[in-house]
């Protein structure tokens, strides 16, 4: 997940010819190998780079799964945005989303909310729609507990609904798919080196499970997890 959490904590300051404070900082929220029941491995990766002030940021989203058995990304996301305040605790974003999936590229519009939800769940929300006229909306929660002022549990929850059909890039209509995980991490070196190990558990749903086994591929799987957090 890539919300603008405590994972990022580290960021250069500078002060710009109009003496207004900009910021940029890089991290990546999950950084980690994944091994399934079924004997998949996988390497994911998502990133956050940013750029800007309280009032305006620029960022670069990246998400990426890489399949051991076909030595090739079984998914490639990359989104730029701007983003800029709403409330107190939410943000509104909009920006581009490019694809590169199994099957043809893609290239989305996006709109989204990201903030803090009552009871501290960090919330991340968004509205596609596609080159091809296709609509989906994601939504990703997360909780953090601490146990300690170092050791860390964090439990995730991620799901996408499309309100249409794209076969080309196995999408059905409809739930498509959850995710969810819970990882403890230790902060090593303050927030910006936390190494975790954790437990994940996906599921597609469907006419998207209907394409997964028409394909080859499973439908529901159960991966442990080790990695970590950084953040520059």
């Amino acid at each position: 997940m890539t919300l603008m959490g405590p994972a990022v904590v580290l960021a250069d300051e500078a002060i710009d010819a109009n003496s207004v404070n900009a910021f940029w900082g890089v991290s990546a929220e999950k950084f980690e190998y994944r091994y399934s029941d079924s004997d998949e491995k996988l390497a994911v990766i998502e990133s956050d780079a940013w750029y800007g002030s309280d009032e305006l940021k620029f960022r670069w989203q990246f998400t990426g799964e890489w399949e051991e058995a076909h030595n090739a990304w079984e998914t490639l996301e990359n989104q730029f945005l701007a983003q800029t305040p709403i409330s107190e605790f939410w943000d509104a974003k909009a920006g581009i989303r490019i694809d590169t999936p199994q099957g043809p590229d893609r290239v989305y519009g996006v709109i989204g909310l990201t903030g803090l939800a009552p009871y501290w769940f960090e919330i991340d929300t968004n509205l596609y729609v596609s080159d091809e006229g296709d609509a989906s909306v994601d939504f990703e929660a997360e909780y953090e507990l601490l146990i300690t002022n170092y050791w860390i549990v964090s439990a995730t929850f991620e799901t996408l609904l499309a309100f249409s059909e794209d076969r080309e890039i196995g999408v059905g209509k409809g739930i498509n798919s959850t995710e969810m995980g819970l990882r403890l991490s230790y902060d090593l070196i303050d927030r910006s080196f936390s190494p975790y190990v954790g437990v994940v558990h996906e599921r597609k749903y469907g006419d998207t499970a209907d394409f997964a086994r028409a394909s080859g591929g499973g439908t529901e799987d159960w991966f442990a997890v080790v990695g970590a957090r950084l953040a520059f």
